[in-house]
């Protein structure tokens, strides 16, 4: 896997994170610290990117 086509991906899986915790702030019914386990996987995947972009 090149690293262009693994920086796609990741800023896929990021875009579906945004979606999915967009979501789930939404919905009344929705566990915070779900929420919060989401968030932290997206900022993960963000410095990610982050990383392999200035390499």
């Amino acid at each position: 896997m090149t690293v262009a086509s693994h920086l796609q991906e990741l800023r896929r899986k990021h875009e579906n994170l945004s979606e999915t915790v967009e979501k789930a702030q939404r919905s009344p019914a929705s566990d915070g610290l779900k929420i919060a386990e989401l968030k932290k996987q997206k900022l993960k995947l963000k410095e990610e990117i982050t990383r392999l972009m200035q390499a």
